[in-house]
């Protein structure tokens, strides 16, 4: 029997270990029982993983100005036009953008490729996005970046505050962990959120504060430590700058909150109450133009209570990448230096130039992720690279960001597809390694290093991305300082760097693994940093020992200031945006799993009845959001989970998804000016309802692009089904669908009824479907869950879009894990007389692995309750 490799999941930051064993169809993937991170639980996107790995739509070779090539055509390209630009314009004339995506090993040499050797600190990462406010915040509490806080202390604190996370769908294995940490020790849980999200069902208080307003709650929260007495004298001892955010604290004003004073009251109390506090903040925090004054913000309550580093107790930043932790470490960002050291520190510099003995270095930060794209759009930055991103989507202000990376001298994109919106504007394309065929490390969000291992064969021409940059170095010229035989070598150097931060009194030091030979390398069990002779592992600051120059800590005098941009008559909402429970990014991985598109196989946009019934915006009609950046059309949901004013949608549709529902078009620019990170969850837009002719639901065997104003495209057991809408009736609905479908010849069934603008359409061929289209001119009613199973197989009543009265119809995917509908959980409450999650749970195991559907089940079961009640 095959033992299974034990790797890490490439998704979210909690660094989740698998258990890896290939098979006759593909991949099986499991969660790996002796992992700290997960101990073998797995959410639903990590459960799918081994529907992800298939080579559909890969890049296997490299493609030169869209004809492929050889890898010796395409990297002489890329070093001559690097070196050219540096020649003629200068090193900042060019540029590196990154990703969470890639591992340990890649990011170092990208950092040292680009700081150490092209000698320009124009290199960045889609971390930016992420938890930039937090390196921010760290950094000017700590003297470093340091997490001081462990996964261990969510299960031994008393009470979890949870400030702009919503954890169960984010970070759904750690939210299990608190889950079951409350079941069994009554831990407390509050969460704050302008948005009630999935995350609430199992708090014990919510806190809907208004957007951007969390400064002026937590320094309400300090002011009442100092008030009641909280404050923590002898560690203070070890604090500058209490007095001044005291100040800043007493003259907050928190009605801008827009709070209920007594829930304030009972957050207050709570935390002044629970010595044993942890405080987990993730992208509502960060995302934000005032995104490192929030982190100050909830900083300064743990340092003044000295509620740090201790178990249980202190402040958790948790991340949104697999190796965002990584990149932290080894200078990605354009601020920062390898191993935690600073760009703009002269003895940092040369150390770390000294180590690398390499020709130059900067002196001083680049151009982070915006002001880069900024850059590259007005032709100061002439050649980018771009590795394991796509920025053409994801970077607020998008449209713009297309713009410029179509306007560019020379854009390099490496990735495991060419089918982004980003890689479709690239000059050069370079096939990289993916993940289940790369080895190397990653750090996950309480600083533990894990090894991702190699357990399929790469395909095609394909190669790791530290071995496309160390050949582009040789290539410029630099062949001794980018000679490595493996990963193992890269990580060497780097833990060798590392000693060089401990001996200038830096957190970063895995010194203890620069010897590592490489069979230690390839057994490397999961390791918290440091790793050193004077520390391993553990937290930090318990001992009231910081990385200032003298030693303590600082508390910031921080005030409230609002979002940037401020709504009015013609932007009136408030928008935010974040993720799905099932989806990642931009959807290049999630995107081919059928079970993981099921859920919401569709963009939407959350807005509150109040406003939907001003807007007159019915459940299901197409809304359009504009705002002073572009537009977007998405479904509408018609909820009180968010507030009046204020909109929600997801950010994973793209060109090839649903081109029309990029909602990074509509978010603005503003960045945190510590930080440098977006505020990607206070843009204002408009809201209105789509006029669309005509509305469709297709269902295809074979992938399609359709041609219509508003598509969206989610991959199905059986192929995809696509919804449509449309700004002109087709005038011959027979010829636009088989264009739409690539089927001229195909036997076809019809229904239609002009006057009524209803068609419906079934091809065939050889007695089985091909695809299928019906269109009304209203949103289309049929039992879609049911339509989209029947391409591939004879299917004669297609049409009516309908199961038959002896196959149920399971509805809308629920449960993810266990592909579960809607109404296979409500017919088992009917007929089996289910009264709870658990039993749910044990009758048809929804929400028995990951755990993220639970609130919605207990939504459904409330729901049925109330009705069952009214009757």
């Amino acid at each position: 029997m095959t033992q299974p490799i034990r790797s890490t999941c490439p998704y979210c930051g909690t660094g989740c270990g698998v258990l890896l064993t290939p098979t006759e169809n593909g991949l099986e993937v499991k969660g790996d029982p002796d992992h700290p991170a997960n101990y073998g639980r797995l959410c639903s996107k990590g459960s799918a993983l081994g529907e992800t790995v298939g080579l559909g739509g890969r890049l296997l070779a490299p493609q030169v100005h869209g004809q492929e090539s050889d890898w010796d055509t395409a990297l002489q390209l890329v070093a001559d036009k690097f070196a050219a630009s540096i020649r003629d314009h200068g090193p900042d004339s060019v540029a590196f953008y990154l990703s969470g995506q890639l591992l340990t090993e890649d990011y170092y040499l990208a950092n040292k490729l680009i700081k150490g050797y092209m000698g320009t600190a124009n290199v960045d990462t889609n971390s930016r996005l992420c938890m930039a406010s937090t390196v921010a915040g760290h950094k000017r509490a700590f003297g470093t970046d340091t997490v001081p806080q462990t996964y261990e202390d969510i299960e031994s604190a008393d009470l979890v505050v949870l400030v702009g996370s919503n954890l169960a769908w984010c970070h759904p294995v750690l939210y299990q962990r608190l889950i079951a940490a409350k079941a069994e020790r009554g831990t407390k849980i509050v969460v704050i959120d302008p948005r009630r999200t999935a995350t609430c069902d199992g708090a014990d208080l919510h806190l809907p504060l208004e957007a951007g307003s969390d400064v002026a709650l937590f320094n309400h929260l300090l002011a009442q430590i100092y008030e009641q007495g909280a404050v923590d004298a002898e560690f203070l001892a070890h604090v500058n700058g209490f007095d001044a955010a005291l100040a800043a604290a007493f003259n907050s004003d928190l009605s801008v909150t827009k709070l209920d004073p007594d829930l304030v009251r009972q957050f207050c109390n709570l935390f002044l109450r629970t010595e044993k506090t942890v405080t987990i903040f993730s992208q509502g925090v960060n995302q934000s133009s005032a995104g490192a004054d929030k982190v100050n913000a909830i900083l300064n309550c743990h340092l003044a209570t000295g509620r740090i580093g201790k178990p249980g107790c202190g402040p958790l930043s948790v991340t949104g990448q697999p190796n965002a932790m990584g990149g932290r470490e080894v200078g990605g960002l354009a601020n920062m230096l390898a191993c935690h050291l600073d760009i703009e520190n002269a003895q940092h510099r040369d150390a770390v130039q000294g180590f690398w003995q390499s020709p130059c270095m900067p002196q001083a930060a680049g151009l982070k992720a915006v002001d880069m794209f900024r850059a590259v759009g007005d032709g100061r930055i002439k050649a980018l690279w771009i590795i394991h991103t796509n920025p053409a989507v994801s970077m607020p202000d998008a449209s713009a960001v297309r713009d410029a990376i179509a306007g560019c001298d020379f854009v390099v994109v490496s990735d495991v597809t060419g089918q982004t919106d980003t890689a479709r504007l690239a000059d050069v394309l370079l096939p990289a390694s993916a993940w289940a065929e790369k080895s190397g490390t990653v750090t996950n969000t309480d600083r533990t290093i894990s090894r991702q291992r190699a357990v399929l064969p790469e395909p095609g021409f394909t190669r790791p991305d530290w071995a496309q940059l160390a050949e582009v170095g040789r290539r410029m010229g630099w062949e001794e300082a980018f000679t490595y035989a493996s990963e193992a070598d890269v990580f060497r150097e780097y833990a060798a760097l590392s000693a060089i931060s401990g001996d200038l009194g830096k957190d970063f030091d895995i010194s203890g693994l620069a010897t590592l030979s490489d069979e230690a390398y390839d057994d490397l069990s999961p390791t918290r940093w440091p790793i050193a002779d004077h520390k391993q592992g553990g937290r930090f600051f318990a001992d009231g020992q910081f990385f200032h120059a003298d030693g303590k800590a600082k508390m910031l005098a921080v005030t409230h200031r609002p979002p940037v941009a401020r709504t009015g008559p013609r932007y009136p909402f408030r928008l935010n945006t974040g993720r799905v429970r099932d989806q990642w990014h931009t959807m290049t991985r999630t995107a081919r799993s059928p079970r993981l598109s099921a859920h919401l196989a569709e963009p939407f946009v959350e807005i509150n009845p109040t406003d939907a019934r001003q807007l007159e915006i019915k459940a299901n009609d197409l809304v359009q959001l504009k705002s002073p950046q572009g537009s977007a059309v998405m479904r509408a949901r018609i909820t009180d989970a968010v507030q009046t004013g204020a909109l929600f949608a997801p950010i994973h549709w793209t060109g090839e998804t649903a081109p029309a529902a990029r909602i990074c078009d509509t978010v603005a620019g503003e960045v945190d000016p510590v930080s440098g990170q977006p505020e990607s969850k206070a843009s204002v837009v408009s809201a209105t309802r789509f006029q669309a002719a005509w509305f469709g639901f297709a269902i295809t065997l074979n992938d399609i692009t359709p041609q219509a104003e508003y598509w969206a495209k989610a991959k199905t057991e059986a192929g995809f089904r696509v919804e449509l809408a449309g700004a002109t009736v087709p005038e011959d609905w027979e010829a636009t669908a088989r264009a739409m479908f690539g089927l001229p010849e195909a036997d076809l069934q019809i229904l239609q009824d002009k006057k009524r603008g209803v068609a419906r359409l079934a091809f065939h061929k050889d007695g089985i479907l091909q695809a299928a289209l019906f269109v009304a001119p209203d949103p289309v009613a049929l039992m879609r869950d049911y339509a989209a199973t029947l391409p591939g197989q004879a299917a004669p009543d297609a049409l009516t879009g309908r199961a038959p009265a002896h196959m149920p119809d399971p509805g809308p995917t629920l449960c993810s894990c266990f592909n579960v509908g809607v109404n296979t959980i409500l017919t088992a409450i009917e007929t089996q007389g289910l009264m709870s999650v658990e039993a749910i749970g044990a009758a048809l195991q929804a929400g028995t692995n990951c755990g993220s559907c639970r609130p919605e089940i207990a939504a459904l079961l409330a729901q049925t309750q109330q009705l069952e009640a009214a009757e």
